[in-house]
């Protein structure tokens, strides 16, 4: 089961409820991967702390023209709608950045001018935490395009039981390939103005991508009510809630799993997790 733990905004306790269910999974003798999708700052292994067994590039597929056989055309720029080919009098330009690596370019050319390259753009790493297999990519910096590694990510789930993915905050992109997939979507938020206004965000993107989905509220006595009542109104299952207690934030500084070091969130991600394993519906 794929359950990616994602939230309109970022900020809401994503990375502490995913740490702390896969931590709990595998304490119940579950076999668990932990996916820290949010390749652009990824920081899961602050807090499970894995020893990572092995690294390897994660590359993209860039076009490069044969110069001496291209003809100056213009069919690759016409068909690609992200303005990253640029015919200029008799030279083809690649801008690289903008290149989202559909491959249009090279079905198009009628020289096959064009082939594709592999292009560096962060590392994969695998390992373990203790029963946990961990799973993240890191993002060079200056890349602007992260679905490529979090595809990569995302290949390298091991055969578990539970596979546990952290995502990355918002609506984007990166996000809607993160939870690509998955059997259940977590969403995460807090009761105040900004949560709710980004969760209903969230939200409408899990019903357009079709994904089962439940909510969890973070900091669950520090706001309004305004959450419940827009879930209650949606008739949005509301999975867990976390109150407001400062020794998370406590043991989060310091690098530690609220689940581990905080026994009422230990408690209600247990539930949770209880919750996700008994398939209820959301």
């Amino acid at each position: 089961m794929k359950v990616a733990i994602a939230s309109g905004k970022g900020g809401t306790g994503k990375t502490t409820v995913a740490t702390s269910l896969a931590w709990l999974a595998a304490a119940d003798d579950r076999t668990v991967a932990y996916l820290d999708c949010d390749v652009e700052e990824p920081n899961g292994h602050l807090f499970l702390k894995p020893a990572f067994l092995r690294e390897e590039p994660i590359t993209r597929l860039i076009p490069a023209v044969d110069q001496d056989r291209c003809t100056h055309c213009g069919l690759c720029a016409q068909v690609c709608r992200y303005g990253a080919i640029a015919c200029v009098e008799q030279q083809t330009l690649i801008f690289t950045e903008l290149c989202h690596g559909c491959g249009g370019c090279v079905l198009v050319c009628p020289e096959q001018a064009i082939r594709e390259e592999p292009k560096p753009i962060g590392r994969l790493r695998v390992g373990a935490a203790g029963r946990v297999q961990f799973v993240d990519g890191v993002l060079d910096v200056g890349e602007a395009m992260s679905p490529p590694a979090i595809r990569a990510v995302k290949a390298s789930v091991p055969d578990v039981e539970l596979a546990v993915l952290d995502c990355p905050p918002g609506t984007s992109c990166p996000v809607i390939e993160s939870v690509r997939g998955c059997d259940l979507l977590i969403l995460v938020t807090e009761p105040t103005p900004f949560g709710l206004h980004d969760l209903k965000l969230a939200v409408e993107m899990a019903r357009v991508l079709g994904l089962r989905f439940g909510v969890v509220i973070n900091r669950a006595d520090a706001g309004d009510r305004e959450v419940w009542d827009y879930c209650r109104r949606q008739r949005i299952s509301i999975l867990a809630e976390i109150p407001d207690d400062r020794a998370v934030a406590e043991a989060y500084s310091r690098g530690e799993m609220a689940a581990e070091s905080v026994p009422h969130v230990a408690e209600r991600m247990r539930g949770l997790l209880e919750t996700i394993q008994s398939g209820a519906p959301v």
